[in-house]
């Protein structure tokens, strides 16, 4: 049976899909593990998964302030992921599936082991001319300056991963390489990279190499046994679709800004009647349409097979679903937005 280990770091909202994601592969015939930080080896093993710990963990190294503390703290964060990422890998894999914050790590025993790494990117990270970068956070600079902000974003990136870089090619026994001579590597190589969002929200850019592909929504496993909260599944029979907007951690501190956005983007696309943003003390925002509020501080909706962007039975998937068009096209009431923090562990 060949062996497939997930390697995930940081956030609950960088792990959780890959729960989902790891129980298709098991269901497929597939010997999975996930290795990833302690504090989330309960997930992990509620979905049936094999855990291999990770112990850094992005929460404890807290909110730097600053482009240079942040620097600093990646640096630590990553140094702290690499011998532990190589231990999970040499404990048995046939394939390593590594995230966008893994991979420069990945790389390196999948090199050592002779072993194929495949791409499950939760973020359009490669440059392009139609994306800004997402390390960046900024603004369309139009296609030239996307593009090439987008690869110096990568170098700095690299960077970032430099000293564990190297630390753990020492360790395995590799020739000493710079991160981004190893990224150049594998690009020339055309390594395999699965993008879990839908090309309903960001479709694939049209300059992306060939083996950059993006494959819809990868959603966090729930045990379909679970029944939804009462009011919830009360909400989702009240009336139509209600869609669900959610911008993780990543927002933190950014909700009535995000929520405008959010509000500006409705009314836009006909959904705005008596839309309201309304900024949740730490990362939750609502928008009320017609009828009323269903978000939960802290809480995303979700259907009755554990997807979030809860919706009635019945009714078609939450846009961006797996690509196909949703309920954006039908009446609606509700739009929940997280801006920040994503799910309560």
């Amino acid at each position: 049976m060949t062996r497939i280990l997930i390697t995930a770091a940081g956030s609950y909202g960088d792990v959780a899909p890959c729960t989902g994601l790891g129980v298709r592969l098991r269901e497929a015939g597939y010997d999975v593990a996930l290795a990833t930080h302690d504090s989330f080896a309960p997930l992990t093993e509620a979905a049936g998964l094999r855990f291999r710990g990770l112990p850094a963990d992005a929460a404890a190294s807290g909110r730097a302030e600053g482009r240079k503390e942040l620097m600093r703290t990646a640096s630590a964060f990553v140094r702290g992921l690499g011998g532990s990422l190589a231990d999970a890998a040499v404990r048995g894999a046939d394939l390593l599936v590594v995230s966008t914050t893994t991979a420069p790590l990945a790389w390196q025993p999948a090199e050592a082991m002779g072993i194929p790494a495949l791409g499950a990117y939760l973020q359009p990270v490669h440059p392009a001319r139609a994306l800004p970068p997402v390390v960046g956070g900024t603004r369309s600079l139009g296609g030239f300056g996307n593009k090439a902000l987008g690869r110096f974003s990568l170098r700095m990136v690299d960077r970032v991963y430099a000293e564990a870089v190297r630390d753990l090619r020492a360790r395995l026994g590799l020739p000493e390489e710079a991160p981004g001579t190893v990224r150049a590597r594998q690009e020339r190589a055309g390594w395999p990279v699965l993008h879990g969002f839908s090309p309903a929200v960001v479709p694939r850019p049209a300059d992306w190499r060939a083996g950059l592909d993006v494959v819809g929504n990868w959603w966090p496993h729930r045990d379909p046994g679970r029944a939804l909260p009462r009011e919830l599944d009360d909400f989702l029979e009240a009336g139509p679709p209600p869609v669900f907007i959610g911008f993780g951690s990543m927002a933190a501190g950014d909700g009535e800004r995000l929520s405008g956005i959010a509000v500006a983007a409705l009314r836009a696309g006909g959904r705005g009647d008596r839309t309201a943003a309304v900024p949740g003390p730490h990362r939750t925002a609502a928008v009320q349409g017609p009828h009323r509020t269903a978000s939960r501080r802290g809480t995303a909706p979700r259907d009755e097979r554990g997807h979030v962007g809860a919706r009635r039975r019945g009714a078609r998937p939450a846009a961006g679903h797996g690509g196909r068009r949703g309920p954006c096209a039908q009446g609606g009431r509700t739009v929940a937005l997280t801006a920040g923090g994503g799910a309560p562990r």
